[in-house]
């Protein structure tokens, strides 16, 4: 009997670590912890600048405040023009949601042709879409504001949105093909059994299992869009259009000297949304960048 019960303990007990030294794994999580101070250090400097005078950003170099003020936030909400900062957050926010409906409804439809359709040229007409991924943005610049220019688009957020909805970001039409290409043809398949065409195949089949990407897709087109600022800085004329990022620059003079203080608030509340959007859509982020990955 006792034979059995000890023969039935060495089945139960957990696999001995005798001799397993702790120093990878202690080691591990220094480097790991080094290095995302070094990576929210910048984050940290910017939030703690925020509450500071613009006087003390100037003269001190120490990372804490010697004195704590709020007024830089009201200060910098007032704005350094003819407009508040609320308005070019709506902008912002205007032009961002513009971007994100232009990449889903554009993208994924061209990706489900290259993808899901066939018809001559198919693979040409990809590797065209491919090969723009490593064309520079700044080689087009100049074409493109002759352009909108020529078509009276300038100080308006047209040149921003419309291009969008015309399959302009080629990374995000490559991505959805990834992804769609991980779907079974089975599906499609099954559909055309029961009498479905080409766009009820799209909106009832693949539609719905494409989420991830679109969830993929809207984040991180929300996030460039809310971010850029060369394309606002040549299009955007007139302060009622500024966004978020041509309505820091203007903290800057380099005749009038430069509002440090009110310009870090600012930039501390444009990140908010940002965080936000991050901090409630992390899974479908991390789920749609996985799962394009998979194949």
């Amino acid at each position: 009997m006792s034979a059995d019960v000890a023969v039935e303990t060495r089945r139960t007990d957990p696999p001995a670590r005798a001799g397993r030294s702790p120093v990878p794994t202690v080691a591990f999580h220094l480097v790991a912890g080094l290095l995302l101070l070094i990576l929210l250090y910048p984050v940290l400097w910017l939030v703690l600048t925020s509450f500071k005078s613009t006087s003390e950003i100037l003269e001190t170099t120490a990372l804490l405040p010697k004195e704590w003020t709020i007024e830089n936030f009201g200060d910098g909400w007032e704005g350094n023009g003819s407009q508040t900062f609320g308005t070019y957050f709506a902008n912002s926010f205007i032009v961002s949601i513009g971007c994100v409906l232009g990449n889903l409804i554009t993208c994924t439809l061209t990706a489900y042709a290259f993808s899901r359709l066939n018809f001559a040229g198919r693979s040409v007409l990809f590797g065209l879409v491919v090969a723009i991924l490593f064309l520079p943005k700044e080689v087009l610049l100049i074409p493109q504001y002759t352009l909108f220019h020529q078509i009276g688009w300038t100080d308006s957020f047209l040149p921003l949105i419309v291009p969008h909805f015309l399959a302009l970001d080629a990374f995000f039409v490559f991505l959805s093909v990834q992804f769609l290409r991980g779907i079974p043809v089975e599906l499609d398949e099954a559909a055309v059994l029961d009498g479905c065409g080409p766009w009820r195949r799209f909106f009832f089949v693949i539609l719905p299992l494409v989420r991830p990407a679109l969830a993929t897709t809207s984040i991180f087109t929300f996030i460039w869009a809310w971010n850029d600022f060369m394309p606002q800085l040549m299009y955007l004329n007139s302060p009622d259009n500024y966004t978020v990022s041509v309505g820091l620059r203007m903290f800057l003079d380099a005749s009038a000297g430069s509002d440090l203080g009110p310009m870090s608030a600012m930039s501390l509340l444009s990140l908010v949304p940002l965080f936000a959007l991050f901090i409630f859509f992390q899974k479908a982020l991390v789920e749609g960048v996985s799962m394009t990955g998979l194949k």
